[in-house]
């Protein structure tokens, strides 16, 4: 494909796009190369995928947390991961249209995790991983005491807690770092935060 980019001052109109006139003065040509390139269809290779509402990042779930870690060992996965969510939390919105609909995250955790999502102030009737009957509420509180959401916690297949992160990341190649945390078996040498500012470190020397 050939595409022809006029800046001279007469080129006041895109191709193909209602628009009043512009001041080509006043916008870079890079801006409005960009543009060009958008109309035209052609996306940098750069550029974030991001998928729509239906390609959820977690598996269906019929609350059974005996059978989830089965499939964690079956499947060969790194750990459960469990994100405790309420239904008004701003935060956990935040990460499922900022975070946990990119395609990378998406590809990343379904490789190496059973993903889950439970609700930390719902009724619904769950079994523990010891086996006993209980809500999606008392299972919150009563395994990881959440007082705040959203939470991602992550769990062997033993059912044994490996580590947990509160809150919303800083953007998605943030939660991917907390993803290879875990997988990396870096939460046995100290906190997420730590290895957070060691990889700043290494990337920025």
């Amino acid at each position: 494909m050939r595409l022809n980019f006029d800046f001279s001052p007469a080129a006041e109109y895109i191709d193909g796009m209602n628009m009043s006139p512009i001041c080509l003065d006043k916008i870079s040509k890079g801006l409005l190369l960009s543009l060009l390139l958008a109309v035209q269809g052609i996306v940098p290779a750069s550029a974030e995928t991001i998928l729509p509402p239906e390609a959820s990042f977690f598996e269906e779930t019929f609350g059974d947390m005996p059978d989830e870690l089965s499939i964690v060992a079956d499947e060969n996965k790194k750990a459960l991961l469990i994100m405790f969510e309420t239904d008004d939390c701003p935060w956990c919105m935040r990460m499922k249209q900022t975070v946990l609909n990119r395609q990378r995250v998406q590809d990343y955790f379904k490789e190496h995790f059973r993903i889950i999502s439970l609700n930390a102030e719902g009724g619904a009737p769950i079994v523990d991983f010891n086996g006993q009957d209980t809500s999606e509420t008392k299972f919150a509180l009563k395994l990881l005491r959440v007082r705040a959401t959203p939470v991602f916690a992550f769990f062997s297949a033993d059912g044994e807690l490996l580590t947990k992160y509160t809150g919303t990341t800083k953007n998605a190649d943030d939660f991917l770092l907390l993803g290879e945390y875990v997988v990396g078996d870096h939460y046995k040498q100290g906190k997420f935060s730590k290895y957070r500012r060691a990889h700043s470190s290494n990337k920025a020397s």
